[in-house]
């Protein structure tokens, strides 16, 4: 025995383009992954989504509809795939939370059904398992927002899916097409996440030096047809601001301030955010270690695990060559382990989840494959049970507190416990906040804001202390869709917007109203993030501005032209 192939799918005969079809069996098995998705939906609808990232999703596709584009009129960290489909859905159903995180949750779904085909060789358990492990890893950090690395990893592993179909298909022009489709998937994938190259890359060579000569063209044309939507992008931004915002800003200049220490402390979290987190100690009874010694041990895990995943692909091709799991493992195998850039980059909880999302599920079907291979006589079923144990016993036991504890916490906010959203709204459009004080400062704001601005003038939202931009919520610019975002950093970060040669100084000049938050003052990283930077927009504040309506988190000032006095600001 070589494998782990189970009884209900032997190799050789698994569901694939040009073989035979899915059975009601197969169909029961995506249920049971819907059913992971949809259980903590409802709770995700209402729930706080990340202030900064959920708000620069909803308010930079509105910017571009409106005539503004990414890097050259707002700083943007990303390719701009993200921004062209959220635009494009936006432009049909509105602009709006709702919409916006059905789109992440099709995100999410892609990524486990894609997981999904990628381990259907395996048979159903350990495909079943592998989906619905990667949605509870990967739900929990940003929950529904439409975030970019979850669209590119949901469009990089259907590459590698689709990809392995090409491979497999015995009707060559099918497989033609298949292998054009994977191209631009891949593509996609870079349209959205450029620094994913390293992972779509290896993946994508693993499936052109495997697929028959004659099959490689369609493939290397579908990912330069899709590359080449870089070029209106290119045109449009200006090749300038575009390698900028692409390369220079988040690889160089945006790292001292967001980067954490490699490997994480023992003794305490690092990101402040997930400090944050740890206030919310809601559904998890059973004892474990505590939160800083389960993310020190999780960022071990990464690199176990992609070395896990590429010894066992590599093996899997000299043990079973041209067979359907090594045609679909070593290419997931190699774009999952080139991920682990993102946990030595920032190894916060998000950014482990981001790898682990995709190398947990492959470690199910590694281990099993050497359980299997170690003790021949053991029937597949057991070898399958070790190898999902294995996993589930890393999540429920040594880092249960972020990805269980967190999927748990969701899905009963669905039924009604514990909930964590209240919302604030204006004409229509609503977001929520985690706080309900912070949502009535803010509501406080709102109403404020709506009563006295004028459609067409400028809204600039920042920290209460502009020297340490260290976040952002961004969120008001998306209830204030009437109101022009008077600064290029919608999405705020530590040394871009604080920094000397920042244009925030003279935006402020230019401006009407201003939001500054004092939720972010206690941010407090080990990196660059935790000290002060140019005081010239501080400066401007003092000078230029009027308190109009202050409250402990939020604050709404008025640009004063006249040189007039301030009157006392509205009270709380």
């Amino acid at each position: 025995m070589t494998g782990t192939a189970e009884v209900d799918a032997p190799v050789g005969e698994v569901p694939a383009p040009g073989r035979a079809p899915w059975t009601a069996a197969d169909w029961v098995c995506l249920g049971i992954v819907a059913v992971s998705l949809l259980l903590p939906v409802w709770g995700l609808l209402r729930y706080q989504g990340p202030p900064m990232e959920e708000g620069f999703m909803l308010t930079f596709p509105e910017r571009i509809l409106r005539g503004d584009y990414p890097h050259r009129d707002f700083l943007h960290l990303y390719g701009p795939g993200s921004l062209w489909v959220l635009a494009a859905v936006y432009r049909v159903f509105g602009v709006d939370l709702t919409v916006e995180r059905m789109v992440g949750l099709v995100q999410h779904a892609l990524v486990a059904y894609g997981l999904f085909a990628v381990l259907r060789p395996w048979g159903r358990r350990i495909a079943t398992s592998g989906a619905v492990v990667s949605v509870v890893i990967l739900i929990g950090p940003l929950g529904l927002s439409a975030m970019a690395w979850n669209g590119a990893l949901a469009l990089g592993i259907w590459g590698v899916a689709v990809g392995a179909w090409a491979v497999r298909s015995e009707d060559d022009r099918r497989a033609r097409r298949l292998g054009a489709c994977s191209g631009l998937l891949f593509a996609g994938a870079l349209l959205y996440r450029p620094d994913m190259v390293l992972a779509v890359g290896l993946a994508f060579l693993a499936l052109v030096l495997t697929v028959a000569a004659g099959r490689r063209r369609p493939m290397v044309v579908g990912l330069v047809a899709g590359l080449l939507l870089y070029v209106p992008h290119l045109l449009l931004a200006g090749p300038s601001a575009a390698f900028r915002g692409m390369f220079l800003e988040p690889v160089f200049e945006l790292r001292g301030g967001r980067a954490l220490p490699v490997p994480p402390s023992w003794g305490q979290t690092d990101g402040f955010l997930q400090r944050a987190g740890e206030l919310r100690m809601t559904g998890w009874p059973f004892p474990m270690l505590a939160v800083p010694n389960q993310i020190f041990l999780w960022f071990f895990l990464v690199p176990l695990s992609c070395a896990l995943v590429v010894l066992v692909g590599w093996r899997l091709r000299k043990a079973e060559p041209g067979s359907d799991r090594a045609i679909s493992f070593w290419p997931a195998a190699l774009f999952g382990a080139a991920l682990v850039q993102q946990a030595f980059q920032r190894p916060d909880t998000a950014h482990l989840s981001w790898v682990t999302g995709i190398t947990f599920p492959l470690s199910i079907a590694a281990l099993s494959w050497l359980v299997a291979r170690k003790w021949p006589k053991l029937d597949d079923g057991r070898a399958q049970l070790v190898g999902v144990t294995a996993v589930a016993v890393v999540l429920l036991v040594v880092i249960p507190f972020y990805p269980v504890r967190t999927y748990v916490d969701l899905v009963g906010q669905t039924f009604g416990q514990n909930r964590f959203g209240y919302p604030v709204t204006h004409d229509g459009r609503t977001f929520y906040f985690g706080s309900p004080n912070g949502a009535a400062d803010a509501q406080a704001v709102v109403d404020t804001l709506a009563e006295r601005s004028r459609p067409g003038e400028r809204l600039i939202v920042g920290t209460s202390d502009l020297s340490r931009t260290n976040y952002s919520d961004a969120f008001f610019y998306y209830l204030f869709p009437e109101l022009v975002p008077g600064t290029r950093y919608i999405e705020m970060d530590p040394v871009l917007a604080d920094g000397d040669d920042s244009a925030l100084p003279g935006e402020l000049r230019k401006n009407d109203w201003l939001v500054l938050s004092s939720a972010w003052k206690d941010w407090t990283e080990p990196n660059d993030s935790a000290n002060g930077r140019s005081q010239a927009a501080n400066k401007v504040v003092a000078a230029e501005y009027c308190p109009v309506r202050a409250t402990p988190t939020f604050s709404l000032y008025r640009h004063r032209t006249d040189g007039a006095p301030c009157p006392p600001a509205q009270a709380p």
